[in-house]
């Protein structure tokens, strides 16, 4: 699916109602707040479960900087940030009994503000059925804490 499909879904979601867009793997809510604001609640619940923010990725500072070098005039986002944490404890657990669960280390939650929107997105990847929900929780507990 397109990522503007994606964005139209998105649109219509109801203020901190949990979606499973169709077609896609993601949890994503509507943030009551400013994208600065809900940055801050965000590191503030992530840190506040004891984990470390490892790194915190500008993608829409990205894309905005080389979308002329490759040739589209399109704004995406207003903001646009993907922070990575993991928890050592649970990822040994899912890990020992999945050394593939690897794959979904370091854990991720975006944040992000369609140009020209004043809607704040905040969400995470769905983890796989299984040992991964205790993840699931975590990162579900975490954007929760931040928006409410």
């Amino acid at each position: 699916m397109r990522f503007s499909h994606h964005l139209a879904m998105i649109v219509s979601l109801f203020l901190a109602a949990p979606v499973a867009m169709a077609g896609s793997e993601i949890v994503t809510y509507t943030s009551p707040d400013d994208f600065e604001d809900t940055v801050f609640s965000l590191e503030s619940a992530i840190v506040d479960q004891g984990l470390k923010i490892e790194h915190v990725n500008h993608v829409g500072d990205m894309l905005e900087r080389t979308r002329e070098d490759v040739g589209s005039d399109k704004i995406i986002f207003d903001h646009a940030d993907v922070y990575n944490f993991c928890s050592a404890k649970l990822s040994r657990e899912v890990m020992e009994v999945d050394p593939l669960n690897l794959v979904h280390c370091p854990y991720r939650i975006f944040v992000m503000q369609e140009h020209g929107s004043d809607e704040i997105i905040i969400g995470y990847p769905k983890m796989p059925e299984g040992e991964m929900q205790v993840v699931e929780r975590l990162l579900e507990t975490i954007v929760r804490s931040a928006i409410e």
